[in-house]
């Protein structure tokens, strides 16, 4: 009767191997789900390429608009021009007008 029943190093040993066999399981589980949430080194040049493709067109938008306003701001200057020009006409006879415009009579 003594040999069938387990002694206190066996059931010990029984609930070591138990501890170290659910602690495995689990490290398995953990680096299973973190290699499934990793992200491939295909999969991160893919976005790195997107995100250019996007600063690209961007910066070609930025462009679009920096030669929009320049232009617009040349017909702006065009058209002060020749206000002033119209005014600098009859303001001959009246100086005070000249330096509302910012001119000074000479």
């Amino acid at each position: 009767m003594l040999g069938s029943l387990p002694t206190v190093a066996e059931s010990n040993n029984n609930e070591v191997i138990g501890f170290i066999a659910s602690t495995v399981e689990t490290l398995r589980d953990d680096v299973a789900s973190m290699h499934s949430e990793m992200v491939t080194r295909g999969g991160f040049d893919v976005a790195i390429t997107a995100v250019r493709g996007d600063i690209e067109q961007v910066q070609l938008r930025f462009d679009s608009m920096e030669h929009s306003i320049a232009s617009r701001f040349e017909q702006v200057e065009g058209e002060i021009s020749r206000l002033r020009s119209a005014v600098c006409l009859p303001g001959k006879d009246r100086p005070d007008g000249l330096r509302m415009l910012g001119q000074t009579s000479s």
